[in-house]
């Protein structure tokens, strides 16, 4: 082989998405399927139906009935809302209330339920919101712990015992038998269920397809992630006891099992810490499946990517230091993470507000899971033409603005359009913002930067059923939250460097380098490219973006 012997010259004899990288990648994406099904799994397995006070003398077999309004007036009070409040109950005489002590459950949809097992209605509520925020608490948990350790011993290790532990936990929290049990098990299989294999899952894929495929590849993620929120209503609808429910859901992981045999570590990771010869070894084994007839001189790549690379104790030390230590990784990282917290927080408010609809609730789920997938083919186009940046940024204000829209407009039609156009465009700039995050950040650090993006997302995630309790001063309190952070967001995402047909930094100091003085003000008024750092080699950069034909 003539030319140089370095990591991108390396990769870049495999081009840009062979059948090597299509292999791999089918086993990376089912990490997304799972991840998105065990965030959603709650929803089902402890779902609250339609319930009432059980009334002494009325409800004398215990079996839920629809009762007209002079019976529900009789025993019932009525709400500000104009709805019937049936956590209180009329005593015989009509004049005093006391607290309801036994509920009757709907079972047109939900026959059991955790829910219904501990009843989390009423002054209980607290307790389903406390069980959805531990799962979130541990996504939160897992996307920074191991996402550093992602980084510290590969990412093929840390995506392989998250599926053997996301397998064990998934069925086993089926079998809890008391809350704080449940709770405990469900902050454990947050870690594991949508965090431990899905960012190392991710990351894997962006190292290994080239420029021309990381949109894509990038975007079918999140496709697939709400593919597995639909799975979850597809189970529900048909299995209605809720523990073989959730064994179903939790044997999911069972298809990422075979990736401790048959998916390989990051030839990229593998470079940055110092395993050369590993790395050569895995990108001679894709040549062959690609069908290339390279000779790789493997010592030579081993003896030159020795003085490329810092020594392996250097690369492993990496941590969260490195991104805040240096003012414009800094900078890149605080606006990523107010991206994703921003994101996560408009679109599960607005998931929240979907709550309200009528009619099936699996149905309900299903296709607000399938509004997103149309979303994401759009971006694919768009993101290749427009640029990550300015896509990105375009449509979390546009978010920003339904969420204020949805919340004036009193028609119920017009605001449940925005309401839906909102969601189309932030689930379409979370989508994105993954792509754009690990196109951002260098391969040394790179897992640990998207677990702190993650984390951030996790945590605005557990405070958006906070926010929404605000409503109860003004309906158009946690809307207008939700519009200014989308709003505030997107105008600062305006200031990072476009990452569109750039080579992905390598080391810190490329990472501290990369993008300085490209602002999407810069590129309107032609000068995104002329503050490169000295030394930056725009022929380098062409030869390495070049697919192989």
């Amino acid at each position: 082989m003539d030319g140089a012997y370095d990591l991108e010259s390396l990769m870049g004899l495999l081009g840009d998405f062979g059948k090597y990288q299509a292999w791999q990648y089918s086993l990376h994406i089912l990490s997304a399927l799972t991840a998105g099904l065990n965030m959603m799994t709650l929803v089902t397995v402890a779902a609250i139906p339609d319930f009432r006070c059980k009334i002494p003398g009325v409800d004398v077999n215990n079996t839920f009935t629809i009762l007209n309004d002079t019976l529900l007036a009789k025993y019932h009070p009525k709400l500000d809302s104009g709805k019937y409040d049936f956590c209180q109950l009329y005593n015989e005489n009509s004049t005093t209330l006391s607290k309801c002590e036994s509920y009757l459950w709907d079972p047109t949809y939900y026959q059991s339920s955790r829910a219904i097992e501990w009843e989390f209605v009423c002054d209980r509520r607290w307790m389903s919101a406390v069980a959805q925020a531990a799962y979130m608490f541990g996504v939160f948990t897992g996307a920074v712990v191991l996402g550093k350790m992602s980084d510290k011993y590969g990412r093929k290790p840390i995506f392989c015992w998250s599926a053997v532990l996301q397998l064990i936990l998934g069925v086993g929290v089926a079998f809890t038998p008391e809350y704080y049990s449940f709770i405990f098990v469900r902050y454990l299989y947050g870690i594991f269920g949508s965090a431990g294999s899905y960012i190392p899952g991710f990351v894997l894929t962006m190292e290994l397809v080239g420029p021309s495929k990381r949109s894509l590849c990038g975007m079918s993620f999140q496709a697939a992630f709400a593919i597995g929120i639909m799975l979850v209503a597809s189970w529900g609808s048909f299995i209605k006891d809720r523990q073989i429910l959730q064994i179903v859901y939790g044997c999911h992981a069972l298809l990422l099992i075979g990736h401790i045999w048959l998916m390989d570590e990051s030839p990229r990771w593998l470079w940055g810490n110092g395993r050369i010869r590993e790395s050569v070894m895995i990108v001679k084994k894709a040549l062959k499946m690609n069908g290339r007839s390279v000779n790789l001189d493997t010592a030579e790549f081993v003896s030159q990517g020795k003085t490329q690379t810092r020594p392996k104790e250097e690369s492993s030390a990496a941590g969260a230091f490195d991104l805040f230590k240096s003012p414009n990784l800094r900078n890149k990282t605080l606006n990523v993470m107010l991206g994703w917290f921003a994101n996560s927080i408009v679109y599960y408010g607005l998931a929240l507000g979907t709550n309200s609809l009528e009619g099936n609730p699996y149905v309900n789920m299903f296709v607000m899971a399938a509004v997103e997938i149309p979303s994401y083919a759009i971006a694919v186009y768009l993101m290749d033409k427009w640029g990550r940046r300015s896509l990105t940024s375009c449509q979390m204000v546009i978010g920003g603005i339904c969420c204020i829209l949805t919340a004036t407009i009193s028609q119920v039609t017009v605001s449940m359009v925005f309401m839906f156009i909102g969601k189309f465009m932030i689930a379409s700039s979370f989508a994105i913002l993954y792509n754009y995050s690990a196109e951002l950040f260098p391969t040394v650090i790179r897992s640990f930067a998207m677990g702190l993006g993650a984390m951030a997302a996790r945590f605005s995630g557990t405070l958006t059923p906070l926010i929404t309790l605000l409503d109860s001063f003004d309906p158009k309190i946690p809307s207008l939250l939700f519009a200014v952070v989308s709003i505030v967001s997107g105008f600062l995402i305006m200031f990072l460097p476009e990452t569109l047909n750039k080579p992905l930094p390598q080391s810190i100091e490329e990472g501290e380098t990369f993008g300085v003085g490209d602002t999407l003000f810069a590129s309107l008024c032609g000068k995104g490219d002329a503050d490169e750092p000295a030394g930056y080699d725009k022929k380098t950069e062409s030869e390495q973006m070049q697919p192989l034909k």
